[in-house]
């Protein structure tokens, strides 16, 4: 899933992103409008984590995204 495709849709994916990350606020979600490096900031931010282990885990995110969409 690419950054456009994650921006397209993020109202439908922001769900998903919440039940990842729980402790990521509704104005968390609000701001970052599909944006991956927000949300590896936010991540990094909220759950006290490297830089790099936030952008993995947003990565594996999305990933998990593209594959369950290719099954359907």
């Amino acid at each position: 899933m690419n950054e456009d495709t994650l921006k397209g849709q993020w109202k439908q994916l922001s769900g998903r992103v919440k039940e990842q990350w729980g402790k990521l606020t509704d104005d968390d979600l609000k701001v970052a409008e599909g944006s991956s490096e927000y949300l590896a900031g936010k991540v990094q931010e909220r759950y006290g984590v490297a830089r790099d282990e936030a952008e993995r885990q947003v990565k594996d995110f999305r990933d998990r995204i593209d594959q369950h969409d290719r099954n359907y």
